[in-house]
């Protein structure tokens, strides 16, 4: 009699490959959100461009969530979770685009995908999920990687290089939030309150640093150029959002994870085409060290058959 496990369905293994078609054009997607956000920090502040974001991606939900019938089915509960969320996300997008207007698009990316490292030692202390030394020492590697980025880029720029840092806790932090909220929350119905909530907070700052001079807080009426590339940072992040959560429905979080990483890649390529950005040798070499403790990582959480603690396909990357 035959050991060979049977073949899965022809219909299970399509669903899986579209999963990962749907999230490489995803991939594709996402660092050209933040092409469009460094093209317009030039004249516009980081919070606007932030709300602009946030606005035109609420936009862009609202037929659907409208079509789902579900849109009210929030409690105040809930409601207070995702103006938490909202806030949290809000920090990380102004962190990050505050980053694009001195640093490279693929250093701040590469600096951001710590964010993994950083959601498994959280889960670690607030989720009280077990945690081993190997994933520990994994966690130690990549964030050795980091400093290799990080340190040519503190020299150049300062304080800064370390706001992508900022961004990736608070992507952690909302992660974790979300675990509790997809359990019993439609996701639709997820992203457009925390965009809503998220465009609430940009306006409220926006109100209070009018007149202040920051460019980060001060808002500023766009001339068309700029205008276009606001909407192409909404737009593209639509996309991006749209494509994630589809491909997250078509197949398992641990199976398409290691995708993500291959946005340094594709950010790489897009920052040279576009403004002649390239990372040297000890970057690349930063990058690398990044990209391989994070497999390892998504590689130890799937073969011991737990829900990888990277799963973030309910949470919303910085720009």
């Amino acid at each position: 009699m035959s050991n060979r496990q049977p073949s899965p369905p022809v219909s299970a293994s399509s669903e899986v490959m579209m999963g990962l078609v749907l999230m490489s054009l995803s991939v594709l997607v996402s660092p050209i959100i933040d092409i469009f956000s460094k093209l317009a920090i030039a004249t516009v502040p980081s919070a606007e461009i932030t709300a602009a974001r946030f606005a035109v991606q609420a936009l862009c939900m609202l037929p659907i969530v409208l079509w789902r019938r579900n849109l009210m089915d929030t409690t105040w509960k809930q409601s207070f979770f995702h103006a938490i969320r909202g806030a949290i996300i809000t920090v990380s997008m102004i962190s990050f685009v505050t980053t694009l207007k001195y640093m490279p698009v693929a250093d701040a990316i590469a600096i951001f995908f710590v964010e993994p490292i950083i959601l498994t030692i959280l889960s670690s202390l607030f989720l009280k999920e077990t945690i081993g030394w190997r994933r520990y020492t994994a966690c130690a590697v990549g964030f050795a990687g980091a400093i290799l980025i990080i340190q040519p880029s503190f020299q150049e720029v300062g304080y800064v290089a370390l706001l992508p840092v900022v961004s990736a806790v608070c992507i952690a932090i909302s992660a974790m939030m979300n675990r509790a909220l997809a359990q019993r929350e439609d996701p639709w119905v997820m992203q457009f309150h925390m965009g809503l909530w998220g465009l609430l907070i940009c306006v409220i700052i926006l109100v209070l640093g009018h007149g202040s001079g920051s460019d980060v807080f001060d808002p500023v009426m766009p001339d068309t150029r700029a205008s276009l590339y606001l909407l192409g940072v909404g737009v593209t992040a639509a996309i991006a959002g749209i494509l994630g959560v589809y491909a997250y429905r078509s197949a398992p979080a641990s199976t398409l994870a290691p995708l993500q990483y291959f946005e340094i890649v594709s950010a790489t390529l897009f920052a040279w085409l576009v403004f002649g950005d390239f990372p040297d040798a000890i970057k690349w070499l930063g990058i690398f060290i990044i990209m391989g403790s994070g497999f390892y990582i998504i590689w130890r959480e799937r073969r011991f058959a737990s829900k990888p603690v990277s799963d973030t396909s309910q949470s919303t990357r910085a720009p």
